[in-house]
């Protein structure tokens, strides 16, 4: 019987792969210089933040912040025996659902010793380093050894998958993206399904790595099973012969959805029904949808790209989830063609199909402009699990798609060379033109970087400790929020020991009216409000008595022991004003920071 891994490796592949000429050991070497150079391409993309440790990602701090805070929490989670699920060290008094944000427990948790040892922003910088190292080197194990099982073509279509213009612009500080290495490992062993008489076996590996991800990044987990899913369906149509396999297929895939279910009942739970947990994102996220022109553009951390040209394009540096390019995007479309009596491929061009017009949002856009045409996201996106997902990332799954072709083309242009050996050195001669002129403009640049701000002595000397005894809390001017989340990296480097009122994190909309959709921060009350308006317009607006209620309503609420404000803020001296003159107390500068000691004012 012919199952789908060794009908998709042509030329009859051996052990060591078709082209190492049959000399043994050789592949092992090729192996290790196809991983070695997965590292040191992710290190380059990296290096400003390696170089200098005081260095941050210039376009995304407030999300390396964040996760560095949930790095934090990982080892707490280790080494206090902290609940995982949900945490009290952010948001006091509500605390934050962390199954409905980015949690990443599966990296956090085998983590802790980087982050005790040498604290959270060593352990996040590595995290996104060897993520999309390891992303390269599994889809060159699952491209060399099971797809096509020729180390050449997997190398070029893994490291495609690995670090596309996609992936580098989510390196910007979204670890949990890049970090795509479990995707190929579900591919292979969904694969291995059809084994006979290893259902039980396969199904539970299966269900484990299905797990894995899941507390990885679930939106990559969705769009793995449906990619997937369709994948298949087009292997059942096309290839009547593995119909055979059918039973145990199903057999296997019933035990991985039996034990992941078993096992992500209680936390997926907890994320859609327990505290904190929100119905959908708001209108404005889902309207986050990929231009029609960038598909065809270049991206700002390319070779060929600047941010001039793809600012208009994408929602910020992070979201460009197209920039193929246009030799690339030509390139796709003609393999797509070459390659057509491959069901394989036939059905990741459906799978690509899908995807792109699911990327389009609610209303197409192209260069810039609404044009007024509606996409068919507009009929799902208020589904439920598809209005959680931000519509443009369809189309960073893309990226594997095109890996995967390119693997597949440049098989095939191997085997035929190998007929053809009168014309072999033309035949490569064109296919090394036409990569270079796809591809060569696509490689990556060091990804931007910044100087952060050193941490005050305040927060690093414990002077904090007293200000949160009996379960008070520190109150950041400002408030953490999306454009301010400074303080959550304070709190990590304290191992979340020192608590925060609000922070930057998922949580529902509890206005009346407001549909519990997702907010990037707490619900507003009138004294985040209030310093939202500084911080906005760097003035201080009327205070009315009504306001110095709320304020001290507002810190009796988040059980407040202490204010602090950094004064190196470009606001610093209208957030100074506004709390001196809302709460009629005088503040101290200490540790680098000013304090208002207001615990007499709530109690």
């Amino acid at each position: 019987m012919t199952t789908p891994e060794s009908d998709a490796a042509p030329g009859g592949a051996t052990e060591d792969g078709p082209d190492e000429g049959g000399r043994p050991g050789l592949g092992r070497w090729v192996d290790v210089v196809a991983v070695l150079s997965f590292v040191l391409l992710a290190f380059w993309i990296t290096a400003r933040l390696w170089l200098d440790p005081a260095n941050g990602v210039r376009d995304n701090r407030t999300d390396q912040a964040q996760f560095e805070w949930m790095m934090a929490h990982g080892a707490r989670v280790v080494t206090d025996f902290a609940y995982p699920f949900t945490s009290d060290r952010m948001n006091v008094p509500d605390g934050v659902n962390l199954m409905a944000n980015t949690s990443v427990l599966s990296i956090s948790l085998p983590m802790t010793p980087v982050t005790v040892l040498f604290g959270p922003r060593w352990s996040f910088l590595l995290f996104l380093t060897l993520g999309m190292a390891a992303t390269g080197a599994a889809w060159y194990f699952v491209l060399s050894r099971v797809l096509i099982r020729a180390r050449g073509p997997a190398w070029l279509g893994a490291g495609f998958c690995a670090f596309a213009p996609a992936m580098v612009s989510h390196a910007n500080a979204h670890p949990n993206i890049v970090s795509q290495f479990v995707v190929p490992l579900i591919v292979w062993r969904t694969l291995r399904l059809t084994e006979p008489g290893r259902w039980l076996r396969n199904g539970l590996l299966l269900g484990v790595l299905i797990v894995w991800q899941a507390f990885l990044n679930l939106e990559i987990l969705l769009m793995t099973a449906i990619g997937l899913g369709v994948v298949v369906l087009a292997l059942a149509l096309g290839r009547p012969e593995l119909r055979a396999a059918a039973r145990p297929f199903v057999a296997g895939l019933a035990v991985a959805a039996v034990l992941s279910g078993v096992l992500l009942a209680y936390p997926l739970a907890v994320q859609f029904f327990g505290p904190g947990a929100y119905q959908g994102l708001s209108t404005l996220i889902r309207g986050y949808r990929t231009d029609l022109a960038s598909y065809v553009a270049w991206s700002r951390e390319s070779l060929a790209g600047d941010a001039r040209g793809s600012v208009w394009l994408a929602k910020n540096a992070t979201e460009e989830n197209a920039f193929f390019g246009w030799p690339l995007a030509v390139l796709a479309v003609a393999l797509v063609w070459w390659l057509r009596r491959n069901v394989v491929v036939l059905g990741l061009a459906a799978v690509g199909a899908v995807f792109v017009l699911f990327s389009l949002g609610r209303e197409i856009r192209f260069d810039g402009r609404d044009t007024g045409i509606p996409g068919p996201w507009a009929a799902l996106e208020h589904l439920p699990i598809l209005h959680s997902v931000v519509p443009t990332r369809w189309s960073l799954a893309l990226t594997p798609i095109v890996g995967i072709v390119l693997a597949l083309g440049a098989e095939h242009v191997r085997r035929l060379a190998g007929r053809h050996p009168a014309s072999r050195g033309q035949i490569r001669f064109a296919t090394a033109t036409v990569l270079a002129m796809a591809l060569l403009p696509l490689l990556p640049t060091p990804l931007p970087s910044v100087r952060l701000d050193p941490t005050p002595t305040f927060v690093t000397s414990g002077a904090w400790r007293p200000y949160v005894a009996g379960g008070r809390s520190i109150v950041t001017l400002p408030l953490p929020d999306t454009t301010y989340a400074v303080p959550l990296r304070w709190s990590a480097e304290t191992r979340l020991d020192m608590p925060l009122a609000r922070g930057y994190f998922l949580y529902p909309d509890t206005r009346p009216g407001a549909g519990r959709v997702a907010l990037f921060t707490a619900p507003p009350r009138p004294t985040s409000t209030f310093f939202t308006t500084i911080r906005k317009t760097d003035g201080v607006p009327p205070i009315t008595p009504q306001d110095r209620v709320a304020a001290v309503d507002d810190l009796r609420y988040w059980r407040a022991g202490a204010v602090i404000l950094d004064p190196r803020l470009a606001q610093a001296g209208s957030l100074y004003r506004g709390m001196t003159e809302l709460t009629g107390i005088t503040p101290t500068f200490t540790g680098g920071v000013w304090l208002w000691d207001v615990r007499p004012l709530v109690d």
